[in-house]
């Protein structure tokens, strides 16, 4: 189900998300936790503060600056997928759903 909205915050989580979704992370971040991940900081930062706080263990085996660029590549490359396909980049898009397992596929 896909509801209009029209927050940069909203296009922003959508961007982020689709990257976590992209990259096989069971990741899903709303407005809140992306505005408390990033909050004042740019990307790479508030992704370092967020790796810190609430993935700790994956970087004991991944250093933190490969997988912040492994992350801003990928929202950079579904940001423009998106943009490309005419899709509103606030929308609303159900991403805990998608990231759901699916049996038999």
């Amino acid at each position: 189900m896909t509801t209009i909205r029209s927050s940069s915050d909203d296009a922003e989580c959508n961007a982020y998300n689709a990257a976590f979704h992209e990259l096989g992370l069971s990741w899903v971040w709303d407005t809140g936790l992306y505005a408390s991940a990033v909050g004042d900081a740019d990307d790479r930062t508030g992704l370092r503060n967020y790796l810190a706080r609430h993935q700790p263990h994956l970087l004991i085996a991944h250093d933190a600056d490969f997988l912040v660029d492994a992350i801003l590549a990928a929202k950079a490359r579904c940001q423009s997928q998106l943009s490309a396909a005419g899709c509103n980049p606030a929308a609303f898009i159900d991403w805990s759903a998608l990231q759901q397992r699916q049996i038999g596929v």
